[in-house]
């Protein structure tokens, strides 16, 4: 896919599973259900959907999904259902490989969207996925995953950002910046205090990264919150000005964890907002 003069692909990881009321938060079953059908563990089904840019002169991959440092409990309780490590799902979809990455972006460290930084090489260690690679996060993002709440401490695990910064390729960047042109990260608080989301402008056209602010498209519903979110009514906010935004000025939507179709337009109807599943061109 073309967005203007780069090139854009959607790298999906794997399905995996979380508690569809953590993931509806004050919700009725009863409604979320409708959308997104649960298992006997009341879990859902979901995606990481990373996002592929090539500019020319750089190679950037937005978040890394799940990773593959899981023991076969942690592969039970979370539903993973793997068909191939992202490296592989990358170089199919695009024709580069791990090696050929330049930059790797995490919206923030939780561990659905830097598991993948990191792999455990043959000692059992944890080491960059991408050798070649600068990995940014925001340096108040960097600070928080160090020192997490009680809330969300489960979300973090050291092993995807530590040995990034023992090699040196981990870059902590402000709470806004720009990773290359037309390509800017924003923090927007409510998930947490620094979690970004991601806006590409190429040539008049805009493709906007939700990461948690939206995770799957049923959350496009303004009261429609995760019970993960530390800052629910700074998330209602944020919608609230980001989602008729998208409508209005027709934004290409990335929902990350949806798992059937995470790229949306989004059309304003009589009442709210519905998420339009886009299967044309981006050029």
């Amino acid at each position: 896919m073309q967005l203007g003069d780069y090139r854009v692909e959607i790298i999906q990881d794997t399905e995996f599973r979380l508690d569809g009321g953590a993931m509806f938060g004050v919700v009725p079953r009863k409604l979320w259900s409708q959308v997104s059908p649960p298992d006997d563990e009341n879990r859902i089904r979901m995606n990481m959907n990373c996002v592929f840019i090539d500019t020319g002169s750089e190679k950037v991959l937005i978040e890394t999904g799940i990773g593959d440092k899981w023991t076969t409990k942690q592969v039970s309780m979370y539903g993973i259902d793997r068909a191939r490590p992202l490296s592989e799902t990358l170089e199919m979809r695009t024709g580069y490989t791990a090696e050929e990455v330049t930059i790797v972006v995490n919206t923030h460290l939780h561990f659905d969207h830097a598991g993948g930084n990191t792999k455990l090489d043959n000692s059992g260690k944890a080491v960059p996925s991408f050798p070649n690679a600068r990995y940014f996060v925001s340096r108040a993002e960097l600070e928080h995953a160090e020192h997490p709440t009680e809330r969300d401490r489960a979300s973090y695990l050291p092993e995807n950002w530590r040995s990034l910064i023992e090699s040196g390729q981990l870059e902590p960047k402000e709470s806004d910046y720009e990773v290359v042109p037309g390509l800017k990260m924003e923090t927007i608080p409510g998930h947490n205090r620094s979690m970004q989301c991601w806006r590409l402008e190429r040539e008049g056209k805009t493709m906007f990264g939700f990461a948690d602010l939206v995770p799957l498209r049923a959350h496009v519903r303004l009261p429609w919150i995760m019970g993960y979110d530390l800052y629910p009514v700074e998330t209602l906010e944020a919608k609230k000005k980001l989602l008729p935004q998208a409508a209005r000025e027709s934004w290409l939507c990335l929902f990350y964890h949806d798992p059937d179709e995470p790229l949306c337009r989004l059309e304003q109807g009589e009442k709210e907002l519905s998420p339009v599943p886009y299967r044309g061109e981006l050029s």
